[in-house]
This record gives C-alpha cells, structure tokens and sequence, in this order.
C-alpha cells in the first residue's frame, strides 16, 4: 500500500518535491547516524568524555522499567523529566489525531497520524541534536506549508520499512533515542465524543480536533471501532514495567484515547507497576473548564473504573507571574474528597516559572523521583 501510495504521488507533479526532500533527508539522517556511531566508538569527543558517556549510559541502563502513557503537549514533558534517570522507557501514545498535519496525512495517505509519536520521539533524543531539529521542522509555505518534516518522514518511512513500529524502531535508532515509543494501537481509530451544549442538548461529535472546539460539557468520550485491540509490543512494556505514568496531557483527547484502547485498561490492571496519574497544571478550555484534580480523576474512573492507577501527583503551586489572563489552573481535590480513600494523593510545586500552565521538568523529575525511593522502585534509578 505504502508503495502504490507513493507511486501515485510522485505521478502527482505537485510532490515530486516533497517525496524528494524526504529522500534526501533520509540519506542525510543514515550518514548523520553512521557518524555518529564512528565518534561513539572512537571516542572522538576525548578519553575523559567517553568515559563519562559510558559510566552514564551504563548507569541508564540499569534503571527502571517505565512506562509513560498520553499524548499530546504534556507526556514530552514527562518523558524529558525521565530520560535523564533511565533508558528503559516506553511512551504508549495515542492515535486518534485528526488535526493539522498529522490529520492532512491521515486523511490524504492513510496512514496512523504521526505526530505526537513524532513530539514523544523527539523528547526522548538529545534535544539539541540538529536531527532532531529537523525532526521538529515545520514548514512555513508552499504545498507543504504547515507540515512537520518528522511527520513526512515517519509516514514515507512506513512505507519502505514495512509497517509503523518498524519506521519508528529506525527513527529511534538514527536519533540515538533514549528509550521507544509506540502506538496505543495499529487500527485506525476516531475520537467521538457526546458534548451538552448551553441549551440542554447533546451532540455527538467525532474528531478530536473537534471536540475542544464545541464549548460545550463533555459528558462522555469513546473511540471508534471500540474493539480496537491495542499493539501487542504496548501491552507487553506495560506488563514488564516497574512505574507507570499516566500524563499529563489533555484528558479527553490525549490520555483517555489511549486508556480505553482494548486491552491497556486490562494490562494496567494486571501488571505489578505502581501506576501514577499526573494531574494538568491548568485547565483546559472546552474540555476541562472547572475542574479539581478530583474532577480529572473522577472523569478518568467514570470511562475506565477504578484500580487502573494507585497515585495523583498534583499541583499546588498557583504562580501569577507569567501567567497571563487566560491561566486557570487546576484547583486541588478537596480536603474530604472520596478519591484520598482510593488513591495516594501526592502534592508539590509542579509549574515552569516561565510558562506556569505547564510543567517543570525539573520538578516533575524530583516529585517521581520521590514516589520512587518511597516505592522502592528500580535500583538503578539514583
């Protein structure tokens, strides 16, 4: 299919430009790849610094087993806070993207949207590596104008290696990825949600991209085919995994998309991990407008019961600086709540001083960090 897609496009004069881009951006990342294993191997950067890099990763490599699970702005930000602790990590993302890029590709090629597998690859590689800068590349006119370069790569890339999982296994291996990511699922899958709007009514919208747009109360959320099973290689780092964390992202249409996938729920539920929700920082508009970290948690057990997670980390920190106007942020539970019988309920300062609706990676690392000597979880992890 990949093939027969490609053909056809380069048939389209229109794309020719595109698919050779992505031809000779391939080549480029095989060459920067090669380079870059001759200098790890020669030691190209200094005896001293080799041998700090090898201490390291020895010491990463040693660390637990972790599973992080969302989409979307917020699980980068979780990933970014682990990376530096271990190299056995496994993002579990979600598919149901139907806007921007990854949405034009979807539709045009059909293909798994590629983007935030594209955001999750790239927070798990060196930030500052110019290939995953280009990763991140958007351009800005043209019949391209608005697409990730990562997301064209990822999609073509499909094609020649013979399925998603493979062209991300290669991504991954050319990024130095500390860690993999991988698709909540293989089927293609849509986001319906019911929504009340002011006048009483409930609309069935489907789209994730949609979804926020209404201004309306969600209700419910559910995907499309509902039997969508989820990809195997996810199940099994889930069951493997020794910490798992839930978020933070978009509840509705980042971190309920991949819990409700057939069989994550179960594998959740089965596997000895101590399991963490993170709660958003703020709230978000046409979503989660109002709400409590008891709010999050309670909407979370309403469409996938209880006993999938044993921890909330929330915010507490409310900075007005940089804030701005539109900032609401997620008011802690309260203090009776019913989820501080069910659930460890762990509070700190999670803000970026700079950006204060997202989270700090610094301090999101310290807060699991802590859950973790708590639980004894992974001796590596120091």
């Amino acid at each position: 299919m990949g093939y027969a897609l490609a053909r056809s496009d380069i048939m389209n004069g229109g794309r020719v430009v595109w698919i050779a881009a992505i031809g000779l951006a391939g080549v480029v990342l095989g060459v920067y790849g090669i380079n870059r294993t001759m200098t790890t191997v020669t030691g190209m950067g200094g005896r001293s610094r080799g041998l700090n890099q090898l201490v390291r990763e020895s010491r990463l490599m040693r660390g637990a087993r972790v599973v992080a699970i969302g989409g979307g702005t917020g699980l980068p930000s979780a990933l970014r806070a682990l990376k530096g602790e271990t190299s056995n990590i496994t993002a579990v993302v979600t598919v149901a993207d139907d806007g921007g890029s990854s949405g034009r590709l979807r539709r045009d090629m059909g293909v798994l949207p590629p983007g935030d597998l594209r955001n999750n690859i790239a927070a798990l590689a060196d930030d500052e590596s110019l290939m995953t800068k280009l990763m991140q590349y958007r351009f800005e006119s043209g019949e391209l104008s608005g697409h990730a370069f990562g997301n064209l790569f990822i999609s073509a890339l499909s094609g020649v290696a013979g399925g998603l999982t493979e062209a991300l296994g290669e991504v991954e291996r050319v990024l130095n990825v500390r860690g993999r990511v991988l698709p909540a699922t293989l089927s293609d899958v849509s986001l319906v949600a019911d929504i009340k709007v002011p006048n009483g009514r409930v609309l069935r919208v489907e789209g994730e991209s949609k979804i926020p747009e209404v201004g309306g109360t969600i209700e419910q959320v559910r995907l499309e085919p509902a039997d969508a099973p989820a990809h195997p290689e996810s199940v099994k780092a889930i069951l493997e995994a020794q910490l798992v964390v839930i978020g933070p992202g978009s509840l509705y249409t980042s971190i309920l998309p991949s819990l409700m996938v057939g069989g994550v729920g179960d594998a959740l539920r089965a596997t000895n991990a101590y399991k963490v929700y993170i709660c958003n920082v703020a709230t978000q508009p046409g979503e989660t407008e109002g709400y409590s970290a008891a709010d999050h948690v309670m909407a979370l057990e309403r469409h996938i019961g209880r006993g999938v997670f044993q921890a909330v980390l929330v915010n507490n920190h409310y900075p007005e600086e940089n804030a701005g106007p539109n900032t609401r942020y997620v008011e802690p539970p309260p203090p009776h709540h019913e989820i501080f019988q069910r659930y460890e309920v762990r509070m700190t300062d999670l803000t970026d001083s700079a950006r204060p609706w997202r989270h700090d990676g610094e301090k999101l690392a310290r807060a699991i960090k802590d859950i973790m000597v708590v639980h004894r979880i992974g001796g590596g992890l120091v």
